[in-house]
């Protein structure tokens, strides 16, 4: 019969039904083929079930011809078995059958979760930042999942209530014709309370999802830790209650409609239900009695059993265009991201590089992330081998764009990035980025231990190799602080840890992956000052030692490097020593007055190696300003 849910479209559903095309159906059946035999035997169980469920309606009838009214106990006592036996079967062939059908479904929606997972590792950034992640999670997990309803559900449903009609309508053709043309009249007719009841109860429930989503929106906003404080200092309780009051008070009285509804139908189903059996008993009985001496009071019996049993096959079908739209459409989906063109992969020609000096250069390169806001205009620089370079300039100005082209984060649209004197296009990508290491801003870890963290960078790697590795992180003291030392557990994301704490571990976890070329993306913005100048003390020789890149905003950074970059709009408008551009009057003038040199201090002799006294005499006011020091030791 069918859940009110499972028989009506929603509007939005309505608008965008699918177009239902031959090469979609192939594709579709497609993922159906490698289990082929399978499905096979599945069809032949549901033809053998479908038929032994209708045996005992059939044996009924001769139960109560040869048995209760001819009195013969022998004949009784073997068809009662007989009838048990075969819907004992029933039941057997039905558990195999669910079995091979779950079986099938789980493996396809198995191979369609690996395909679309590999599918997505494949993709580039420039998709995990345009697309919402909940829609992503969305299609990998519910889209997917509702593969696995379509076969166990909507396929076998349709191949089960087709078989049952067929064979219930050929059994009562062979009772009786008349009966039978009776049966296929009025069935049809039955189902429409049925679908005036349900559509009603669809719309009330759709109406209280509705309000129950409005509900739970009320509570995350109101009773998270942000929302309640923020209700707390406006005052705004009282309101807030009210919302709620209104949405409350909204969802009892839809519940109590949707029950009562659910009665409604109830009493009307039941009255439908046995007007047909009571037709069928008048009809039998007036060709019984006055026309027809070999219709029986059993083939009666059969025959009204047999249209019990076409309810709820013949409610199903007439459904089944809802089920079928929906599962297309969910198909369709899927398929939307399987073809969804793969940007960033490795050219057929792609080659190795087992050793890379780190070296780096940018060729005339622009870029765009739409196709229509130029983001890079015609940039070119070189960074050879062991040297390091500091890129600044405004917010916005495309700096940690120049970073994410170097490991094929995004392609770019005209020029070219070398690396180690390979177009980075021409590389291997799992060769490139092993070369490569970024410490970003926005610090990610998985929920695990920091040695879980720490492996992730390189899964060989040795105790002593991760505690020196967290020791020129700067970590490793407060990781031994920890009762579960490197078996610390750092939480989601690693809630567990203060900001501090997570970047260094990144930091180490970068240091281990043991790069040609270190990038650090504002690498240092979220230390405290004490933590940041230990650290600075740690990367400084890194940088001495191997290629190196550094996007920052503080001066104890800048000075560190052999070379600053300025990058304004898109374009390198500046270049050269940070003596040579500070007094040059220009962008990088503009940056150091306005945000490096908000206080002054000596820079300490370890970062001044190879700068002028002028660039000697300031560092960020961030690193000499005592309230900045944060506290989150």
């Amino acid at each position: 019969m069918g859940g009110p849910r499972g028989g009506y479209l929603t509007e939005e559903e309505k608008q965008n039904q699918p177009k239902v095309t031959g090469a979609l159906l192939r594709r579709v059946f497609s993922y159906l083929a490698p289990y082929w035999k399978q499905m096979l035997v599945v069809i032949a169980l549901i033809a053998v079930s479908s038929v032994f469920s209708l045996m005992p309606s059939i044996l009924t009838g001769r139960i109560i011809d040869e048995g209760l009214i001819g009195r013969n106990m022998s004949a009784l006592i073997r068809l009662i078995l007989l009838s048990l036996a075969v819907t004992f079967g029933s039941s057997l062939i039905g558990v195999a059958e669910t079995y091979l059908n779950t079986w099938i479904a789980e493996h396809i929606t198995y191979d369609m979760r690996g395909k679309m997972y590999r599918h997505l590792q494949k993709m580039s950034q420039k998709f995990f930042t345009t697309n919402n992640q909940g829609d992503i999670i969305t299609r990998m997990t519910s889209d997917i999942g509702g593969v696995q309803s379509i076969i166990t559900n909507t396929l076998t449903s349709i191949l089960s209530n087709v078989i049952t009609l067929i064979v219930a309508l050929l059994a009562m053709f062979r009772k009786n014709w008349i009966l039978a043309l009776i049966g296929i009249v009025i069935v049809p007719l039955f189902t429409i309370p049925t679908r005036r009841a349900g559509k009603t109860r669809w719309d009330i429930t759709r109406e209280a999802q509705e309000t129950n989503d409005r509900i739970n929106g009320i509570l995350n906003e109101t009773l998270s830790v942000s929302g309640q404080l923020l209700v707390k200092l406006f005052g705004k309780e009282e309101r807030e209650y009210q919302k709620y009051d209104e949405a409350n008070s909204r969802m009892v009285k839809l519940n109590i409609r949707e029950r009562m509804a659910g009665r409604w139908f109830i009493m009307i189903l039941t009255t439908f239900t046995s007007i047909g059996p009571m037709l069928l008993y008048l009809v039998g009985g007036i060709l019984m009695m006055r026309y027809d001496a070999s219709l029986t009071v059993g083939d009666i019996t059969v025959l009204v059993a047999l249209l019990g049993r076409m309810y709820g096959p013949v409610n199903s079908l007439l459904n089944i265009q809802v089920d079928w739209i929906r599962s297309m459409a969910m198909f369709t989906r899927i398929f939307e991201y399987f073809d969804m063109p793969v940007e960033i992969e490795n050219a057929p020609d792609a080659v190795r590089m087992p050793e890379a000096d780190g070296s780096v250069a940018f060729e005339h390169v622009d870029f765009s992330y739409d196709g229509e806001r130029q983001i890079l205009k015609d940039v070119s620089f070189s960074l050879k081998s062991g040297r390091s370079v500091a890129i600044v300039g405004p917010s916005g100005s495309g700096k940690s764009t120049m970073i994410n082209l170097i490991p094929r984060l995004y392609d770019v649209n005209a020029g070219a990035v070398t690396f180690g004197g390979v177009d980075v296009r021409k590389i291997d990508l799992a060769d490139l980025r092993s070369h490569i290491g970024i410490v970003s801003q926005e610090t990610y870890l998985f929920n695990g231990t920091i040695r879980d963290n720490l492996l992730y960078a390189k899964e060989t790697a040795t105790e002593e190799e991760m505690i020196e590795a967290c020791k020129k992180a700067n970590i490793y003291d407060f990781i031994q602080n920890q009762d579960k030392g490197l078996d610390t557990m750092v939480g989601n994301r690693g809630l567990k840890l203060s900001g501090g704490e997570k970047q260094r571990i990144s930091i180490a976890r970068v240091l281990l992956k043991d790069p040609a070329l270190l990038v650090f993306d504002e690498a240092t913005s979220a230390l405290d000052s004490i933590s940041e100048a230990k650290i600075q003390e740690a990367i400084d020789p890194l940088i001495e030692s191997r290629t190196s890149i550094l996007i920052a905003h503080r001066l104890s950074t800048i000075l560190a490097a052999d070379e600053i970059l300025v990058v304004k709009d898109g374009q390198i408008v500046e270049q050269g020593t940070h003596a040579e551009l500070v007094g040059a009057g220009g962008v990088y003038t503009e940056l150091y007055e306005t945000q490096f040199s908000k206080a002054l201090a000596p820079v300490p002799a370890a970062q001044g190696d190879g700068v002028s006294e002028e660039g000697k005499a300031f560092l960020f006011a961030s690193d000499t300003d005592p309230e900045s020091y944060g506290n989150e030791e």
